[in-house]
Order: C-alpha cells, then structure tokens, then sequence
C-alpha cells in the first residue's frame, strides 16, 4: 500500500523543521509534567510514534533535546509578552496584569519533579535559563516601565534600569531549581509572588491606591 502523498508545495526543510517541532512539542509535556531524569530516548521514540534512529537524527542527546525544549518554551513565551506589550500601552495597570497572568500560564506547565530534575541533575542548563529570562525581562519590562513612567504610573525616582536589576536579582535568588524545592512551591507561585511585589513596589502610591 503506498503511503501518504507529500504535497508538491512541502520542502525538505519545511518537513524537517515540522517534524523537529514534533519532537519539541511532544517531548515539552512529558518533560515539565513527568521530569527528565527517568525518561529515555527510547520511550520518546515510542511515545512519539518513530524510531530511535529518526529521533537521534534531529537531536543527538537528551540533553540537546532538553536545550530545545527550552528553548521553544522561551520564544512562546516571547511571542506571547511581544503580544501583550505591543500597541500603545494605554492603560498599564491592566497591561501589568495580561504580563503576569501570561507568565503564570506558561509557568503552570512546569511541575515539581522537572523542577527538581534540572536541580538534581542539569544545574548547568539553569544558566542558559537565567540568560534567556534576562533577555525577555529586559526587552518587555524594559518599554512597560519607561511607558509606565511617562504616563505617570511607575516610580521616576527609581532608574528603570535598577529597577529590572533588581527584579532580576530576586528571580535569580528565589526562582531557581533548588529554592523552589526548597521552599517546596511551583515556578510559577514564586514567580507571581515576586512580580505581585515588585508590581506594588514600583507603581507610585496615588495609581495604588485606586480600585
């Protein structure tokens, strides 16, 4: 029986990169919902409905797979913050909100036993994590707080700069793998504690104190 058609349209690079992100995504969800550690290359094989040898052909490792797991993961959450943040910013307060309810559903995919895999067993990959939360932090934070401070919303006494600095200081101090296993919690409680916080701290009081 002949298989199914490829249509004429369909490149080789076009199918490669649909089936990379095949992989990517089949492999996130068991990732963040079940952790890394135990998983094998051979189970996803299995689990994704295609040989070892195909799986290897795209990623080499698991840890390469890990990489780009996370890596898709960061640019959605990208694209999702570009959505928020675009357009004229006209009421910040409510654009504050759409960030941080954007960033607690992101988060919510991450469990407990991903977070405590990568404390256990990929400390290293956290640092390609905190540079790609500095990246998104910076470029979206960055046009919320200078948009915030000339309408009059955010704090001009603080430079937006060290504003950020120390929003950052805190993730990096609180949001990493073993604090949060630490303090027994989820990536994206403590991530919604820190920005609920640093939200009150750098709105000015007047704006605060509406309803």
């Amino acid at each position: 029986m002949p298989g199914p058609k490829i249509p004429k349209s369909a490149r080789p690079g076009q199918i490669e990169k649909s089936a990379k992100q095949r992989i990517i995504a089949g492999t996130r969800a068991h990732f963040f919902a079940h952790g890394f550690r135990s998983v094998t290359m051979d189970d996803l094989a299995e689990e994704l409905g295609m040989s070892k040898k195909t799986l290897y052909a795209h990623f080499p490792s698991k840890t390469a797979l890990l990489k780009a797991v996370l890596a898709d993961k960061f640019q959605r959450i990208d694209t999702d913050l570009q959505e928020v943040t675009s357009g004229r910013l006209s009421d910040i307060i409510s654009t504050m909100r759409q960030f941080l309810a954007c960033l607690h559903r992101h988060l919510q995919e991450i469990q407990p036993s991903f977070v405590r895999d990568l404390n256990r067993n990929a400390p290293e990959i956290f640092k390609s994590i905190q540079s790609n939360r500095r990246t998104v932090i910076e470029k979206h934070f960055g046009r919320l707080l200078s948009e915030g401070r000339r309408k009059g919303i955010v704090r001009k006494d603080i430079p937006p700069t060290l504003m950020i600095e120390i929003l950052l200081g805190t993730m990096d101090s609180i949001a990493n793998p073993s604090k949060i296993v630490e303090l027994r919690t989820t990536p994206d409680i403590a991530l919604s504690a820190i920005l609920t916080i640093f939200f009150d701290g750098v709105i000015t009081k007047p704006t605060r104190s509406k309803p």
